[in-house]
């Protein structure tokens, strides 16, 4: 019998991560044999009725309590299972003592609970008992999972596992981490899988990319992780050439080592529950075909919240979006498993983020390396082009990291957005399914006129030379990889917008000129054709010159979950908040700019409607070369960082 998925409990002591692996009142305890042979039992607390959680796979439940597996690491995805692997039928094992009745239950697409059998367990000893279950009936979505109920004695989960039988070989993986001045995230990761000694054996070889200054080998916990971790720990030191950059080389040292069936792909920003690795591999070993299995995003800064369950491409706006019938930030602490049916039904996607993502080798040698796009939009592109290829991505459940979310970046204002632009219309040239990209010339358009409306310059500058670059064809691609990133802060230098502080003091005080009107603070424009006035009305604004108040004294203090543009476009001057709280910047108008930016951006957006059949055919032409280890190899070359 494989082993499929471990039942497993947290790490560690962290109660706002109970909720993802047991449903209950729960706390951590320990049992611990005396000399007499006999258990005593103790608790890091007044235990009262909560069930203890003694070691990874153990967990006591006092007499005539109940827990759940209904969880987002514990219970069993059966649907992607009965979709995407050759697996029709399971097991679930069970090892018990003391006086317990076992609950296994089902649930449907629609998110309906059905229990499907019991089972009793009385005796003192641990026992064995098994459940076998077919995986036909979850087409659309469902999952499995079992309760314990404790009858008049305490029960005692010794271990649980969901099994299949199956001839197929255990596949292994290659890790490849990139990392950027992050080295305590990344030790941290590494410390992690030091200690998950049972996972370390799908493991080959963990590649730690690192492209930054601040360096992974130089942090005090680092010789611990090495030592733990043994031949298997190879530090890479490479210049910085971004996360695709990084990626390509674990790609193609795994290649060329060649002992490895799978590369998995870890964000250096990420805690990994380091069970999900096991996962991935054994779906992938699994799987009809070849498959790419990627896992989710939880909220670093909120344990609990299942950011991302998966994601597909809005193809006629050509923009990265929630899977159909998912949701943002889902709080499982709130809403767990058992009581949410969008989490029932099985959820395709289009491709998987590279914070956690198993690829297999065949694939990579099939398809080729990472685009060389520097950040953004890499793994999307790479997750569309395998499918192109017949290759699918799955998003498992039960496999993620808790990773930085989101909401806590500016990287859709700062260097990174010309990234973003120019990485989405390259893969819209390639994969739009639409004439001249649907719709997404026009959101392009619209979203660097809110920039310049918002007084943010530097952002729509930025987002006009990213379409500059990809008017320029696919040739430019590997030899920016080195340059563009000064390129892009030295250009973002020149603007007040971009020029941050950690102190608001630093700036001059914020003064308004005149009240409100009314005394009516601006609201949002409701509706389209208010937003079409809150526009004109930016414009007519930006016609005007600029007097001398604004430009001595910010107007307006803007939080940064205040910050759009119809509220931007009122002012001449404003201080705004970064995403992360922790600095400021002052915009400032500027007619002259203001009108040299829209007209720039007309007329490259037009330029780039017409000439869309010719590049769309360059850059698909280019894949092959532009993918190439051989190609790539040379970049890891120019890259190769100076003697530190």
């Amino acid at each position: 019998m494989r082993v499929l998925q471990r039942v497993v409990l947290p790490i560690q002591r962290d109660p706002d991560v109970v909720g993802l692996y047991v449903d209950g009142r729960v706390v951590w305890g320990r049992e611990k044999a005396g000399e007499d042979g006999a258990t005593t039992r103790r608790t890091t607390a007044r235990t009262g009725s909560e069930a203890r959680i003694t070691g990874r796979r153990g967990l006591v439940v006092p007499a005539g309590r109940r827990v759940s597996f209904c969880t987002y690491f514990n219970a069993f995805p059966a649907s992607y299972w009965r979709r995407w692997s050759v697996v029709d039928t399971i097991t679930l094992r069970l090892r018990l003592r003391g006086d317990a009745i076992v609950n296994v239950h089902r649930s449907t697409g629609k998110g309906l609970t059905q229990r499907v059998t019991r089972l009793d367990v009385d005796a003192s000893t641990t026992v064995a008992r098994e459940v076998e279950l077919s995986l036909k009936p979850f087409i659309d979505g469902g999952w499995y999972w079992f309760d314990i109920v404790a009858g008049d004695r305490e029960a005692v989960l010794d271990g649980a596992e969901w099994c299949a039988d199956t001839d197929r070989p255990r596949g292994s993986a290659s890790i490849g981490i990139t990392t950027f001045n992050r080295p305590d995230f990344c030790v941290e990761q590494l410390v992690a899988m030091g200690e998950a000694s049972d996972v370390l054996e799908v493991v080959d070889e963990i590649f730690v990319v690192d492209q930054g200054t601040d360096r992974v080998e130089d942090h005090p916990d680092f010789a611990a992780a090495a030592e733990s971790l043994g031949d298997r720990l190879r530090l890479i030191d490479q210049g910085n050439i971004g996360g695709s950059g990084g990626f390509a080389r674990a790609m193609n040292e795994t290649l060329d080592a060649g002992r490895s069936d799978y590369v998995l792909l870890l964000d250096d920003d990420v805690t990994v529950e380091p069970e999900g690795i096991l996962r991935a591999v054994t779906f992938a070993d699994l799987a009809r075909t070849p498959t790419i299995v990627g896992g989710h995003m939880l909220d670093i800064f909120h344990r609990s919240v299942l950011h991302v369950f998966g994601e597909t491409i809005a193809r006629y706006r050509w923009w990265m979006t929630p899977a159909a019938h998912t949701h943002l930030g889902h709080d499982l602490a709130a809403h767990p498993l058992r009581h949410t049916p969008w989490l029932h039904r099985r959820v395709d996607v289009d491709y998987n983020a590279w914070w956690m993502c198993l690829i297999p080798v065949d694939v990579v040698r099939k398809v080729g390396l990472s685009l060389p796009f520097f950040i953004k939009w890499d793994d999307i592109e790479y997750g569309i082009r395998a499918e192109k290829a017949g290759y699918p991505t799955v998003s498992l459940p039960g496999a993620a990291v808790w990773h930085v979310p989101w909401h806590s970046k500016d990287d859709t204002l700062d260097w990174q957005a010309y990234f973003t632009e120019r990485n989405r219309i390259i893969t819209a040239l390639m994969y739009s399914p639409y004439k001249r990209g649907g719709n997404m010339l026009k959101e392009s358009l619209f979203i660097t006129t809110k920039h310049a409306l918002a007084m943010q310059y530097s952002t729509a500058e930025l987002m006009l030379l990213a379409i500059e670059d990809a008017l320029r064809g696919p040739e430019h691609l590997h030899e920016s990889m080195t340059t563009k990133l000064a390129e892009l802060r030295a250009l973002r230098a020149a603007f007040p917008d971009a020029l941050a502080k950690p102190d608001v003091d630093e700036f001059p005080k914020v003064q308004r000129r005149r009240p409100p009107r009314r005394g009516r603070e601006p609201a949002p424009p409701e509706g389209r054709k208010a937003m079409v006035r809150a526009a004109l009305g930016g414009v007519l604004r930006h016609s005007r010159p600029v007097d001398s108040y604004p430009k001595a004294h910010p107007e307006v203090a803007v939080p940064h979950v205040d910050q759009a543009w119809w509220l931007l476009s009122r002012y001449d001057s404003a201080l705004v908040t970064s995403a992360d709280g922790t600095k400021a910047a002052w915009y400032q108008r500027d007619p002259a700019r203001f009108r040299s930016l829209l007209q720039r951006a007309t007329a490259l957006h037009a330029r780039l409607a017409y000439e869309w059949p010719e590049l769309s055919r360059r850059y698909r032409a280019a894949v092959p070369e532009l993918t190439s280890p051989e190609r790539w190899r040379e970049t890891f070359e120019a890259a190769r960082p100076e003697e530190r």
